[in-house]
Parts: C-alpha cells; sequence; structure tokens
C-alpha cells in the first residue's frame, strides 16, 4: 500500500473532469510517480502511461529529447524538464504530463547543480510550468519529495483550469 493513499485522489477527480489523461516522464523517480498514480483503484481511466527515461539516451529515444539540448544545459535543467514534459504528451494519447529530472545522490552533484537539485515540468495541454527545487536528505528523501511535490503541483496547476 501507498504511504500517501489519498495523495492522487484528487488529482483524478481533475483529470476526470477534464476527460484528460496524464502521461509521465521519470528520471531521479524512476517510476514513483507512475507507481503512486496507479495504487488509486480506477487509474486506468485518466493515467494513460509512464514513461522511466534515466539515461540520456533514453530522454532522446522515448521523448524525443534533443541531445544537442541536453549537451547544452545539462540533464537537470529547465529546458531538458519541459522538452520531457512535451514529449510525454506528443509519445502518448494524454493531454496532461508531469516530467522530473535531478540529482537523488549520493554522489553526482557539483556546486552549480547539488545533490537534491531537482527540476519538475508539468504540460496541460499548451502550457507547460516549471519548478525548480532543492531538496534535502539522502537519496530517498530526495525522491520522495520529488514525488509528491511532483503531484502536488500538478493538483494546484489543474485547478486553474
Amino acid at each position: 500500500m501507498s504511504p500517501h493513499p489519498n495523495l492522487c485522489a484528487p488529482l483524478a477527480e481533475l483529470l476526470q473532469k477534464h476527460r484528460w489523461m496524464l502521461a509521465t516522464a521519470e528520471s531521479c523517480t524512476g517510476g514513483m510517480i507512475a507507481a503512486q498514480c496507479t495504487d488509486l483503484a480506477g487509474s486506468s481511466g485518466w493515467f494513460e502511461r509512464g514513461f522511466v527515461t534515466y539515461s540520456n539516451q533514453s530522454k532522446s529515444d522515448m521523448l524525443g529529447v534533443d541531445p544537442a539540448l541536453i549537451d547544452r544545459h545539462g540533464a537537470v535543467s529547465e529546458e531538458v524538464a519541459m522538452a520531457m514534459a512535451q514529449g510525454a504528451v506528443l509519445h502518448s494519447k494524454s493531454q496532461v504530463s508531469v516530467a522530473v529530472t535531478g540529482i537523488a545522490g549520493p554522489g553526482g552533484g557539483s556546486s552549480e547543480k547539488p545533490i537534491g537539485t531537482v527540476w519538475i515540468a508539468w504540460q496541460i495541454h499548451q502550457q507547460i510550468f516549471t519548478a525548480l527545487h532543492r531538496f534535502e536528505g539522502d537519496r530517498a528523501a530526495v525522491r520522495q519529495a520529488t514525488m509528491l511535490s511532483a503531484l502536488k503541483g500538478l493538483t494546484e496547476h489543474l485547478l486553474k483550469f
């Protein structure tokens, strides 16, 4: 059972109200967002698919992220998060997406992008929203905080529609 059993209920309600489907594009969370969504019974009515694109190559292969964009900005960047969100919609039958890319640790951080740096992007039809987070804690804490922020943020953005 999910540690956050009711987290997706309001999200599901909003998506079903609009008859929209959701796709996820996950890097640092490795499918945690999709798992949280599909823990809710009836999720097939609003959850279309999840992409786990951990490597840079998979971001390009599965989501159509331009490798030059990754080279120019790094995989953990607003630009790549936005391209992942767009790719999730383009490569699915969804109208809504959430994408996450970040550094969960314990290695991989730098002074510019320390461990805990996460970009989240949400696409609702043609509109894209982004947020930069600097989460504290170990790998598990960063991944959990990313998943929670991605879903809460999506719900907040959907309330505007």
